[in-house]
Formats: structure tokens, C-alpha cells, sequence
């Protein structure tokens, strides 16, 4: 037996090891927890000091389908697309059965659609954006459409396109400019391949212009007929044109444009290979300047002997870079600068999806057009808005605040680039032509036949005959089969009181970051 001394002792080391011990651990979940803390107010930027004017902005972060990059989710069916003939001149025939009609008929949900995911109730509910389907319907919720609205749509269409029991019909009205109408018809065509037997018969006459041309004005009276039913790439406020999403999603080859879902991936792989701050300090602009008076303006933002407006302004020479198989025309690899510039064309531009997803501050010239999922950005949270009048003095503000800010020019940037990434992902595109499709054929009074002169179009038909990059983007971006996941839950419109909220709240940070400008402006006076 130990003398009582000695277990005295014993005990008293036990201890002292023990509490040391026991801090340690304290000590280490501390730290481990402040790390956390400190991560995650990176990772957040809306938690800025109140001086920032990022106070009281949120950043929400939806959530992806699944990781389109890791582990992609494979459909259980396949539908075969088999070229039989190698000869461009043979007449590609349409198979008989293109594709299934219907999953399964106990397979139904509340509108009496087949629904191929049993679990449909709890998929996502879709981006905000799609709540814009509903405003674009808005002239026609009262009288519905008639064949007459849709027939009073061809004077400034490209094509009409039917969809009578799963096949699909175009007629023609006029050439659209390159491959817009077979890209868009593409679109469609993978649409129904995608979610087989779950459209209903449709009649849509499409215009594939850079305008919208559905005047307002014209149809000022409510009580009155009402507009024509018009699909258009883009709309704006004076027109009633249903936006639809554009060719380029599917790929643009007289300028070896990808399709979005791969160029999407190349966009993504390229910001992980540069940090912002490394990116060149200035603003960056390649395009086509001769299109407005609006862009010609902005080739005087370039630097100059005289002036440094914090721009650099390139002609886009499209004859050139085809000579030069476009190697110059890299979109992955025009991400180099911190500020991209956003200016429209004749209408808007394509290039909006490309320049947010670059993690760049999208600098963008006030837009009189919008897309089907641009009405969902917000200045100061996505972009940060110039003047179109002084529109080199506001470059110049704007990139001079971001290389002063470079905490918050970078979230700006983040913000677009996850926005593009995850909620404009090729799923999300799909799904908001199904809803738009699927609302816009509740709202027909009749019902659709095959036009006499329409021609039946699959993805045989288009994609077998063609060559080139035009048959390599069609069958880069076909749907080889049915989604293993219902659509995206369709969120419901907007309250007036909502809807007045969104477009003050937009008009506000627009005036906000006027202000800081002129604060600048005035400042940089009094020391002169």
C-alpha cells in the first residue's frame, strides 16, 4: 500500500494533467469555432460595417439541382437518335415513335400531367425569374387567346410552331438572320425529348429579331381586343412580347459559340484559374461598335494619349477572327479583368450571360431591354449601373471604386457569376420554357391543328442532314433522354404590392450609386 503522501502526489499530477488537457481542448474548439466565424463572414457579403453600402443587402444563395460538373446525374432511358443516311441530299424522315407520350398514366398531379419523378412535390422551388411568366401572360388573363390573337402575330414572325399530340410542325414565314430559327427550334425539340408527354398541344408564333414589336400603345384599351400573342427574344417596357429564351443557349456557330452548358463549365474552369485580384485593373469591352450610336459612344471611353478613362475598347472584326478560326474570340479566356463591360446592341445582347459568369463587376450601360432572366438582377448586388449619357466618367467612377473597395467589387462579382452558374444552369433554362409553354396553352380558346404549309420537324430531321458546327453544337447539346427529376416548383406571380417593392427597390440602388458618383465628382472639383 502506497504511502498517502506519494498518492497525494500522484493525484495532484493527475490533475494538473487533466486540466491541462481539458484547456487544450477548450482552447482548440475556440479557435476552431472564431475560424468558422471568420470564414463564413468571407464567404457572406452581406455582412458589411454600416458605413457600406452593402448594409441590409442579402445574397441568397440557391440551391443546385446537383453539381452540373460532379457526378451528373444520368437518365435511367435513353431516346435514340440513329442518322441512317450519310447523304446530305436523302429527305431524313421523323420515326414513328419519337418518343413515349406518357410515363405512366396513374402518374398525375394536380393540372392531370404526367409526372416521371415521384417525388415531384418536393423538388425546388424554381428561381425568382420564372415569376416573370406570369406578368408576360398578364395582357391575356381575362380574354385568353384566340387564333385570331395568335394569327395577327405573323406579320413580324420568323416561324409558327405547333405541338399537336407530342410532334412538332414549323412553318415558315420568313429567313431568319443565320440560325436563329434552327437553334430555337432545336430548343424546343429538346425540350419535349427532355420531359416527354408533358406539354399539352400549343400553337407559338416566334420572332427570332433583336426587338421586341409588340407596341403597347396600341392596345391601350383594356376593354378591347387584346394583343397579339408574340414569342420574342427580349422585351422592354413599351411592348407586350412573351420572352422566351434565345438561340445562343444552344449554340451560336457562325461564331463558334458553344452551346451554354459546356461554355458555362470552360466560364467556370476559367475563373478558378485567375483570382480577382489578379485580373488586369480595368474595365473590358470586345464587340461589334458600329451596331448603335450608344456603343459607338463608348469607343471614346478608350484609352487614349489624352485620357485614361479605365477602359480598354476593342472593334470586334468578325470577318477576321472567322479567317482566323477564332482563336482570338475565346470567351473562357476574356475573363482577365476585374470590370466587364454590359452595353446593348440593337436589341439586348447575348453577351450578358457570358460577362456575368466571368467573376468580373459587370459594368452595365443603362438597359432599355431585358431578357427572360435578367429582370431578377439587382444593381449594386450583380452589377453596378452606368450612365448611357457621361457613360465614360461613370466607367471611370465605377472601376476607381472598385479598386478602392476591392472587398465589395468582389462580391458584386461573385454574386453574377452564381447567379449564372447556378440559377441560369441548362435545367433551370428547360424548366422555365416548360412553365412558360404550359401556362401560355391553359390560356388558348382553341384547339391547335397543323398549319396547311407546316412541315413535321425532330431532332432527326434537323440534326442529320447538317454539317459543320452546326450539326457538332446540335449534338453536343441534344437531351439523350428523359429527366430522372420533375420541373422546378413554379413560384406564384407577384403582388402588386411586391412588384412596386422590386422595381423601387431597383430604381433606389440605381440612385444610389448616382449619388456616390456625384459625391465623387464634387469632391474631385473642390480640389482642383
Amino acid at each position: 500500500m502506497k504511502d498517502p503522501v506519494v498518492l497525494q502526489g500522484i493525484l495532484h499530477r493527475h490533475c494538473r494533467s487533466s486540466l491541462a488537457t481539458l484547456f487544450l481542448v477548450i482552447l482548440c474548439t475556440v479557435a476552431f469555432v472564431l475560424a468558422r466565424l471568420l470564414d463564413s463572414s468571407s464567404n457572406f457579403p452581406g455582412n458589411y460595417s454600416p458605413k457600406s453600402i452593402f448594409a441590409g443587402i442579402t445574397f441568397p444563395k440557391y440551391p443546385l439541382l446537383h453539381d452540373p460538373w460532379k457526378n451528373p446525374k444520368r437518365n435511367p432511358i435513353e431516346i435514340p437518335m440513329t442518322c441512317s443516311h450519310t447523304n446530305s441530299t436523302v429527305q431524313i424522315t421523323c420515326p414513328t415513335s419519337y418518343y413515349p407520350l406518357k410515363f405512366s398514366k396513374s402518374d398525375e398531379n394536380l393540372d392531370s400531367d404526367p409526372d416521371p419523378d415521384p417525388d415531384a412535390a418536393l423538388q425546388p422551388t424554381c428561381p425568382d425569374y420564372f415569376r416573370w411568366i406570369h406578368e408576360d401572360l398578364w395582357p391575356w388573363r381575362e380574354t385568353g387567346i384566340t387564333l385570331g390573337m395568335v394569327e395577327a402575330a405573323k406579320r413580324t414572325a420568323s416561324f409558327r410552331l405547333v405541338v399537336v399530340n407530342g410532334t412538332v410542325y414549323v412553318e415558315t414565314y420568313r429567313r431568319s438572320f443565320q440560325t436563329r430559327d434552327v437553334f430555337t427550334q432545336w430548343g424546343i425539340l429538346q425540350l419535349l425529348r427532355l420531359y416527354p408527354g408533358r406539354l399539352p398541344d400549343l400553337d407559338m408564333i416566334i420572332s427570332c429579331a433583336d426587338q421586341p414589336t409588340v407596341v403597347k400603345q396600341f392596345y391601350p384599351n383594356p376593354n378591347a381586343s387584346a394583343p397579339p400573342a408574340l414569342f420574342s427574344y427580349d422585351g422592354d417596357d413599351a411592348t407586350f412580347d412573351i420572352v422566351f429564351p434565345d438561340w445562343s443557349f444552344w449554340g451560336w456557330p457562325e461564331i463558334a459559340i458553344k452551346p451554354w452548358e459546356q461554355l458555362s463549365k470552360d466560364l467556370k474552369e476559367g475563373n478558378e484559374r485567375m483570382q480577382w485580384v489578379d485580373k488586369e485593373p480595368q474595365a473590358y469591352w470586345k464587340g461589334n461598335a458600329k451596331l448603335t450610336l450608344s456603343r459607338k459612344d463608348l469607343l471614346r471611353c478608350n484609352v487614349s494619349g489624352k485620357q485614361d478613362w479605365n477602359a480598354r475598347i476593342y472593334q470586334q472584326d468578325w470577318h477576321s477572327e472567322e479567317r482566323q478560326d477564332f482563336k482570338n474570340s475565346n470567351l473562357a479566356n476574356q475573363c482577365i479583368h476585374r470590370f466587364k463591360i454590359y452595353i446593348e446592341g440593337f436589341g439586348w445582347s447575348v453577351s450578358q450571360k457570358y460577362i456575368l459568369a466571368c467573376d468580373s463587376v459587370t459594368l452595365m450601360v443603362k438597359p432599355r431591354y431585358y431578357e427572360f432572366f435578367s429582370r431578377s438582377l439587382i444593381p449594386l448586388q450583380h452589377y453596378w449601373p452606368i450612365r448611357d449619357i457621361n457613360k465614360c466618367r461613370s466607367i471611370k467612377y465605377a472601376v476607381e471604386w472598385g479598386n478602392n473597395h476591392q472587398e465589395e467589387a468582389q462580391a458584386i462579382g461573385k454574386a453574377a457569376s452564381r447567379f449564372v452558374q447556378e440559377e441560369l444552369q441548362m435545367k433551370y433554362v428547360y424548366d422555365y420554357m416548360f412553365h412558360l409553354l404550359k401556362e401560355y396553352a391553359k390560356l388558348l380558346k382553341y384547339k391547335p391543328s397543323v398549319p396547311p404549309n407546316a412541315i413535321e420537324v425532330c431532332s432527326e430531321s434537323m440534326a442529320c442532314p447538317a454539317d459543320g458546327l452546326v450539326k457538332k453544337y446540335m449534338m453536343d447539346s441534344v437531351v439523350t433522354g428523359p429527366s430522372n427529376e420533375a420541373p422546378c416548383t413554379m413560384p406564384p406571380p407577384y403582388g402588386p404590392a411586391t412588384f412596386h417593392s422590386i422595381l423601387e427597390r431597383k430604381e433606389s440602388r440605381i440612385r444610389q450609386a448616382e449619388t456616390l458618383e456625384e459625391q465623387y465628382r464634387n469632391s474631385q472639383n473642390n480640389h482642383k
